[in-house]
């Protein structure tokens, strides 16, 4: 694994749950602004998936992208982590 490999999985695993950001802001954040495509093909490359939570990484445009379990359980990830901070949010009040 490179070290950019490992800055990235670093700056993913700091998403908070239920939050996106895109596959830009993470190439910035790990220190190479202009290597959002090897972004992606590092997060397809997961090796961790359910750890590591590449599916909170989204286009620029806010399109899923590609996800290792299809899009279609990418969406329904981030749906489910939506609903989970709700919950949280509501039982705190």
């Amino acid at each position: 694994m490179t070290s950019f490999a490992k800055k990235v999985y670093k700056v993913v695993l700091a998403i908070s749950m239920g939050q996106v950001r895109t596959y830009k802001w993470v190439a910035r954040k790990a220190g190479r602004p202009k290597a959002y495509r090897a972004v992606g093909q590092i997060l397809k490359n997961n090796p961790y998936p359910l750890i590591i939570p590449c599916h909170r990484v989204v286009k620029s445009d806010n399109s899923c992208g590609g996800y290792i379990f299809g899009v279609k359980a990418k969406k329904e990830l981030l749906a489910l982590e939506r609903y989970i901070k709700e919950c949280i949010i509501k039982s705190k009040k």
